[in-house]
C-alpha cells in the first residue's frame, strides 16, 4: 500500500498566499510535515485527526536534520499515508524539495511538487518593490545568501552576477550581507545602488530597511535585523516610496488580541488583517452544543406554530440548523412564524440558511429584541426564544410581561478556552499586545479565568476594546476601565473604533 507525498510551497509568510492546489493537499492529508517559516494559520485547514510533525530549521537550531525528514516523508509513504510537505515559499528554490523527492523516487513513493509563491519576488512586492519594471529593470536572479558549509568555494559567479542582471534577491542572507555586498561591488555593481532588507516578508510584522550596497551591512547591524529576510539589489528598491502599499496601512505595526471564539474569530481577524494589524488570537470561549431533551426536540419541530422565533446570536442559528438536521427536518418547521434576529450578524447566519429575517431591532441589545416585538405580540402569543444555557433574562422577562407565551430552547453553551492561556499570559506580560477586544461579558470573565489572580493587571497594559456597554460594564466590574466602547454594537463598528483610535493617537504624537 503506497501513499501519496505532496511537496508544497507554503508562500512567504501571509498565509492567504497558500495555493488552492496547497490548500486542498493540507486538507486532505493523513501527515502534515511542516517548517519554521509555514505560517500555523494553514493548519487551520487540516482534519481534526491528522498527525502533525514540526520538522523547522532555524539557524544552528534543527528540530530534524534533513535525512530525518526524509526518512519521515519515505516511511509514511509507504504507509499508504497522504503527506503534506509544507515548505516556505517554493519548495524548489533553496528548499531543499528536489532532495526530498529525489530520496521519494528512489523508495518507490509517490510525489507532487505543489509550487508556491516564493519569497524572493513576494517579500519585495509587499515593500512596494517590483523585481522587473519596464525600463528600469528587465532581468532578476534569485540567489541563496548561504550556501552549502561543507563547500571549498562558493558556487556563485560574482564575477558574472554582479552585472549580469538588473534585480538581485538574496535569500538566507542577513549574516552574509558584509561579505555579499563587497562581492557586488568588487565586480562591478555601483556601491550607491539601493538595497532593500525585508523580515518577515508579507506578514504584519515585516520590517523594511533601504539602504545602498556601501552602507546596508553596517545599516543592518545597527537596526538590529535578524533572519528571515530577503535582500534585494537594484534601482526599483527606489519605487518603494511611490508603491508602498501594505505596510502604511491603518493597522500595520499594531498587534490586537482577539478573545473571540475560534468559530466566531474570523470575521473579526480577517477585518483586522486587512488593515494591516497583526492579530493574534487566544480564545477565552468556545461553544458547545446541549444535548437536545423532548421539551426542546417538541419546541423545534413545531417551531411554525409559534408567532415569533427570535435568534438571538448566530451561533444559535448554527445550533438550531444542527438540531434540525439531527431530527431529520429543515427549515420548512418555521412555516409562517415570523422571525427575528438580534442584529445583522444573526440575520447574516439566517441568510446564509436561505432564510430573510423579518424583524431586526434597531440596535443589537436585548431590550431592543423586546421593543421591537412587544408591540406585535398579542396576550397568549407564542415565541420561541433560541439561546445559549447561560444568557440575559431581558427578552424572555420583558416577552412575557407584553403578553407572550414563551418557550426558551436552550441549545448550546458557552465553555471556557484555555488552549492559548500561556500565549495570551505571555503576550500581555511582554506588553506586546497593543489592543485586547472583548465581543461579550463572557469573553471577559473567561479571559480572566485564564490569566488568573493578576488578569486585570495585565489585561491593563493593553487598550480594552469593548464591543458595547454590557461588555464594558464586566470590564468594570473586574476593575478594567475600558479604553474604548463600541456605540454600534457590530464586528465592523469595533474595527473602525480601533481604526479611529490609532488614527487619534498618532496624529497626538
Amino acid at each position: 500500500m503506497t501513499g501519496m507525498v505532496y511537496l508544497i510551497g507554503a508562500g512567504p509568510g501571509d498565509y492567504k498566499l497558500i495555493t488552492v492546489k496547497g490548500r486542498e493537499c493540507i486538507e486532505k492529508a493523513d501527515v502534515i510535515v511542516y517548517d519554521y517559516l509555514a505560517d500555523e494559520h494553514l493548519l487551520r485547514w487540516a482534519r481534526p485527526d491528522v498527525e502533525l510533525i514540526y520538522a523547522g530549521k532555524q539557524c544552528k537550531h534543527h528540530t530534524l536534520h534533513q535525512y530525518e525528514i526524509n526518512e519521515l516523508l519515505v516511511k509514511y509513504g509507504k504507509e499508504g499515508k497522504i503527506v503534506a510537505r509544507l515548505k516556505g515559499g517554493d519548495p524548489l528554490i533553496f528548499g531543499r524539495g528536489g532532495e526530498e523527492a529525489l530520496e521519494l523516487a528512489k523508495a518507490g513513493v509517490p510525489f507532487e511538487f505543489v509550487p508556491g509563491v516564493t519569497s524572493g519576488i513576494s517579500a519585495p512586492a509587499y515593500a512596494g518593490i517590483p523585481v522587473t519594471q519596464r525600463a528600469m529593470a528587465t532581468s532578476f536572479a534569485i540567489v541563496t545568501g548561504h550556501e552549502d558549509p561543507t563547500k571549498n568555494e562558493s558556487g556563485i559567479n560574482w564575477e558574472g552576477l554582479a552585472t549580469a542582471v538588473d534585480t538581485i534577491s538574496f535569500v538566507m542572507g542577513v549574516g552574509n550581507l558584509p561579505m555579499i555586498s563587497q562581492k557586488l561591488m568588487q565586480y562591478g555593481r555601483p556601491k550607491d545602488t539601493p538595497v532593500a532588507v525585508i523580515r518577515w516578508g508579507t506578514k504584519p510584522i515585516q520590517q523594511t530597511l533601504i539602504s545602498t550596497l556601501e552602507h546596508v551591512a553596517e545599516d543592518v547591524k545597527k537596526a538590529g535585523i535578524k533572519p528571515p529576510s530577503i535582500i534585494t539589489v537594484g534601482n526599483v528598491v527606489s519605487l518603494r516610496d511611490s508603491l508602498r502599499w501594505f505596510d502604511n496601512k491603518p493597522l500595520f505595526g499594531k498587534n490586537v488580541l482577539v478573545t473571540r471564539a475560534r468559530s466566531k474569530a474570523g470575521v473579526l481577524s480577517e477585518k483586522l488583517e486587512e488593515l494591516g494589524a497583526n492579530v493574534i488570537e487566544a480564545a477565552a470561549i468556545k461553544t458547545q452544543a446541549l444535548p437536545v431533551g423532548a421539551a426542546e426536540k417538541e419546541a423545534i419541530l413545531n417551531a411554525g406554530t409559534y408567532k415569533t422565533v427570535v435568534f438571538t446570536s448566530a451561533e444559535g442559528v448554527r445550533y438550531f440548523f444542527k438540531a434540525l438536521e439531527t431530527l431529520g427536518k429543515d427549515s420548512r418547521v418555521l412555516g409562517t412564524a415570523q422571525i427575528c434576529a438580534i442584529g445583522s450578524a444573526t440575520a447574516k447566519a439566517l441568510h446564509d440558511k436561505g432564510l430573510l429575517a423579518d424583524i431586526i431591532p434597531s440596535d443589537y441589545k436585548g431590550e431592543s429584541v423586546v421593543k421591537a416585538l412587544a408591540p406585535i405580540l398579542e396576550k397568549g402569543d407564542k415565541a420561541l426564544l433560541i439561546q445559549p444555557k447561560v444568557a440575559r433574562k431581558v427578552i424572555p422577562e420583558g416577552l412575557k410581561a407584553a403578553g407572550g407565551d414563551v418557550t426558551v430552547a436552550r441549545l448550546y453553551e458557552t465553555v471556557l478556552d484555555d488552549s492559548q492561556a500561556d500565549a495570551l499570559r505571555e503576550t500581555l506580560a511582554n506588553g506586546e499586545a497593543d489592543y485586547i477586544t472583548f465581543t461579550s461579558s463572557s469573553t471577559v470573565t473567561n479571559t480572566l479565568t485564564m490569566l488568573g489572580k493578576d488578569g486585570a493587571e495585565l489585561i491593563k497594559k493593553a487598550r480594552v476594546a469593548c464591543i458595547g456597554p454590557i461588555t464594558a460594564a464586566t470590564c468594570v466590574e473586574h476593575g478594567i476601565q475600558p479604553d474604548l466602547i463600541g456605540e454600534t454594537f457590530t464586528i465592523p463598528a469595533m474595527v473602525d473604533m480601533i481604526k479611529a483610535d490609532v488614527a487619534k493617537n498618532a496624529s497626538a504624537e
